[in-house]
């Protein structure tokens, strides 16, 4: 949605904020006002967007919202995607947040508010279950804290860009629901994480997957090899002309679609896959090395290391 400047005055008691020209890219600062009622979702959304490389600030004060609306830029270093949680925990700073918002309106910043909702009886559930109190109840029951937060919100509600009702919700839904809102449909790629290690020094404790290149003939046996790593030209088509070395890099790029598919729609935004040999420092690597390649072009995210390289 795009908010036009509005034609009143911002009101007065809020510090003002000096409208500036952004500077020309490609991805334009995005500013992401969370907000909505306790129970609903607030901070599994923030964990969400957290994982899509977002800048994310928990119960800011809504005054806070125009610094850090002025900290956002599109140049090396700066923070480009913000995301601010901002709720009646507030207390009396949340009264104000209609008035932030309709200055950071007229400055000229790119913004969205994201408001997250449930029934009153799912909400009192949830609070029943995690034996905690709503902010707004003071000595009365949850459902009069629900009741008062609800008419406190109204206003922002009704101004709200994307409103998601999570009653009928689990956390894995709504964080597909978010990633929707946020990306307009398009799913971030999945993280991987390739990792070479040598069986000798332990199997890595977080890998997803563990695959072993010990079948293929080692080139350490080879004097010319020995000294060499995986890396390196003479050792990685020594490796990988072995009889099966292709073959299974292929099949196991194909086997791993549909799983890398279910981890994407269960959520799951990272994995690692660890490939070990004897020692971590010939077919582990030149096999890593090329799966990461073999993946990258099937348009995966995959960051490479070697764990066991540098050892003797």
């Amino acid at each position: 949605m795009t908010h036009e400047p509005p034609p009143e005055t911002v009101p007065r008691g809020i510090p003002a904020l000096e409208a500036t020209t952004p500077r020309p890219t490609s991805e334009p600062p995005e500013l992401l006002v969370i907000t909505g009622m306790s129970g609903a979702g607030r901070s599994q959304t923030a964990t969400v967007l957290e994982d899509l490389d977002w800048y994310v600030v928990d119960n800011l004060p809504a005054q806070l919202l125009t610094q850090m609306a002025r900290m956002m830029s599109a140049g090396p270093g700066g923070v480009n995607r913000l995301a601010a949680v901002v709720d009646v925990r507030g207390r009396e700073f949340f009264a104000d947040l209609a008035h932030v918002i309709d200055e950071i309106r007229a400055a000229g910043y790119a913004y969205r508010v994201l408001f997250l909702d449930a029934s009153d009886a799912k909400l009192v559930q949830r609070f029943e279950a995690v034996r905690r109190p709503h902010p707004l109840q003071g000595d009365r029951g949850i459902l009069d804290g629900i009741t008062e937060e609800r008419a406190l919100l109204q206003g922002i509600r009704e101004r709200a860009d994307v409103v998601i009702d999570t009653t009928e919700l689990n956390v894995h839904d709504l964080a597909r629901e978010v990633r929707i809102a946020v990306t307009g449909g398009d799913d971030e790629a999945l993280r991987l994480h390739i990792l070479s290690f040598g069986f000798k020094y332990g199997l890595p404790l977080d890998a997803d997957h563990v695959v072993d290149m010990r079948f293929l003939s080692n080139p350490y046996w080879i004097t010319e090899l020995r000294h060499l790593t995986g890396r390196d030209e003479p050792v990685r088509d020594y490796v990988l002309a072995r009889d099966g070395a292709m073959t299974f890099i292929e099949r196991y790029v194909l086997a791993l679609e549909p799983v890398l598919a279910g981890y994407r729609n269960e959520n799951k935004r990272y994995a690692t896959i660890a490939v070990g040999c004897t020692g971590g420092k010939h077919r582990s690597v030149a096999v890593s090395e090329t799966l990461a390649t073999e993946l990258r072009e099937r348009g995966h995210r995959v960051v490479v290391s070697h764990r066991d390289l540098g050892r003797e």
